[in-house]
């Protein structure tokens, strides 16, 4: 027995259950199942561009006969739902499971949206643990499963699943199937013709499911002392045994489809049962349409996580509580000191730009003191919105619009974006943020930095060759931190018919094996005390109550920004 979190117990689970590849793209909570995995023997881990392109490369090794897989994060889920709903039709040969972490109360996310739901529209089973035992054993269930109705198995977590740690019995890996060329274009060509025939089949593997169900191994009915009845799944399950110990429990693992005759039987008797689940009332829903009876939580109950005190006053059928605000100051996220993207937002900041910006560590750039971005919608999504701005407003406020995005989340779907912008003939800039790495995730690699989830050298994509091969004449590369430049580039940029990008290039400063530069210091005489320095949102910055700044020389990485903003050179090196 040993102590893993639900992602380490995710990986340890595809381990043992024979997988020989393992494809995703990095978002949290979800991250580090991909990451494990990389360490075991015998398979490959591999990060893709996007989530997409990984169910993609998983489906074609499914359909050779190999145990796959695939890792994303609630919204990755999205981006991959083209190919998830077609292979609910094929279906598959060897093992596919979907590991997908969702994010209630919004950690690291734009919204907290339920995995759960893709399930029913896609008429996939799902499974739901509640720990990281159940995580390592519901695994290797999806393999069997999907197997044995030859059908993906979406495996749903959420943020304490994912980061949580509980004890975990290890065990022994199943020998991987050995894979082949199977045609069957009956099977995996849909046509028309052929997927009518595939959707029935889906159908009709539906109803086997939900016969499964009923004595399926993961919902299991625990008898209690109270009178109270309650059915749950997932995270909420552990956070009703505390609030409610003494309840009998219908504990659900497979939560689409759902046992129909167990779930009747359990609701039987005077006392309707209590449904408690996070998020949406997705259980909820299913079940009231099956006729049964039951009771669930306020509507105020499916915003954010719950807890254990949510939970006893859900029970109690009391409102929602607000909490007291916390005796201690805020501690607001922060671009790290040293950062590369904050020199690029101090002078969209000056230029007074409307910026239309995405996914990623550069996201901190909408918060005081720089209040540098202006929309975030999703990955890819800053690019084409700054055409859209660029296409309806009248040419004086058009010219003031650019586009800010990483280098991960263009190679993700930002390309795409820039393709539509040349095709239709749009001007305006793109600034891509090249920090070497997908920081904001835990620094994993991408196609553009050289070197694979598996520590292979590889030979990395040229992001102005991109550029340039999609029809963007002006493409240009300035340090991250040479301000004067950027400014000149912007400048001369805004009014030119044809689009322009600028790759702002500056390693993440967390990056291992990277040098740290000397810190600055201030001139304690020369500092006037104005506070333009300050502005740049840079934690190694402070001023006393004199007003004037001093540096913190083991948080200065000496990226030399607030010395080009000091307009009195105060600060050197």
């Amino acid at each position: 027995m040993i102590l893993l979190s639900g992602n380490e117990a995710v990986a340890r689970g595809a381990w043992e259950g024979g997988v020989i590849l393992g494809t995703g793209y990095p978002g949290t909570p979800s991250s580090e199942i991909l990451e494990n995995l990389s360490g075991y023997s015998g398979l490959r881990a591999q990060w893709c561009p996007n989530e997409k392109v990984a169910l993609e490369v998983g489906s074609g090794a499914s359909w050779a006969g190999g145990r796959v897989l695939v890792t994303m994060k609630h919204v990755g889920l999205n981006v991959a739902a083209d190919p998830l709903f077609t292979l609910a039709y094929t279906g598959i040969r060897g093992g596919l499971v979907i590991a997908v972490a969702d994010d209630p109360g919004l950690q690291s996310s734009q919204n907290e949206q339920d995995s759960r739901h893709y399930g029913r529209a896609a008429r996939l089973p799902v499974l739901e643990p509640s720990d990281s035992a159940e995580a390592k054993e519901m695994t290797l269930l999806g393999f069997r499963l999907s197997e044995q109705f030859k059908i993906p198995v979406i495996l749903r977590l959420v943020t304490r699943i994912s980061h949580s740690r509980t004890p975990v019995f290890l065990g022994r890996r199943s020998k991987p199937a050995s894979c082949r060329i199977v045609r069957d274009p009956e099977r995996q060509v849909m046509i028309p013709k052929y997927a009518a025939v595939r959707h029935r089949v889906l159908e009709e593997k539906l109803e086997e499911l939900a016969l499964y169900a009923e004595t399926a191994p993961c919902n299991r009915v625990e008898p209690g002392r109270s009178g109270e009845k309650i059915i749950t799944s997932g995270i909420a399950y552990q956070y009703c045994r505390e609030a409610a110990p003494d309840a009998a429990y219908l504990k659900l693992g497979l939560v689409y489809p759902l046992p129909r005759k167990l779930l009747r039987k359990f609701a039987r008797g005077k006392d309707k049962p209590f449904l408690v689940e996070e998020l949406d009332p997705f259980l909820a829903t299913e079940i009231r349409a099956m006729g049964i009876d039951i009771r669930s939580k306020r509507k105020e109950y499916g915003l954010g996580e719950l807890n254990p005190d949510r939970v006893k006053n859900l029970l109690a059928n009391r409102a929602e509580k607000v909490p007291p605000p916390s005796p201690l100051p805020g501690r607001p996220p922060v671009m790290c000191a040293g950062c590369p993207h904050r020199g690029v937002f101090w002078v969209l900041k000056k230029l007074k730009l409307f910026v239309t910006g995405d996914i990623g560590c550069y996201t901190l750039g909408t918060l005081p003191p720089l209040s540098a971005l202006d929309t975030c919608l999703c990955m890819g999504a800053g690019v084409g919105q700054s055409e859209g701005y660029r296409r309806v407003l009248p040419p004086e406020e058009g010219r003031k619009v650019a586009a800010v995005i990483g280098d991960s989340t263009f190679l993700h779907s930002g390309v795409t974006g820039l393709i539509d912008i040349v095709y239709n003939g749009n001007g305006g800039v793109v600034i891509i943020l090249d920090n070497r790495t997908t920081a904001m995730t835990g620094h994993q690699h991408h196609p553009a930095t050289g070197q694979t989830l598996m520590e292979e050298a590889v030979f990395p994509v040229s992001l102005e060759t991109v550029c340039r091969g999609v029809g963007v004449k002006r493409v240009k590369v300035i340090s991250s931190y040479d301000l004067p430049a950027l400014e000149d580039f912007l400048q001369d940029s805004l009014d030119r018919p044809e689009p322009s990008v600028l790759i702002a290039r500056a390693p993440c400063v967390l990056l291992k094996g990277l040098k740290k530069k000397s810190p600055y210091r201030v001139e304690a005489d020369k500092c006037v005390a104005c506070g333009l320095c300050l502005k740049s949102g840079c934690p190694a910055l402070s001023a006393g109550e004199d007003g004037k700044v001093s540096i913190d020389p083991v948080a200065c990485t000496g990226c030399a920004v607030c010395a080009g903003i000091c307009p009195v050179s105060a600060i050197i090196r």
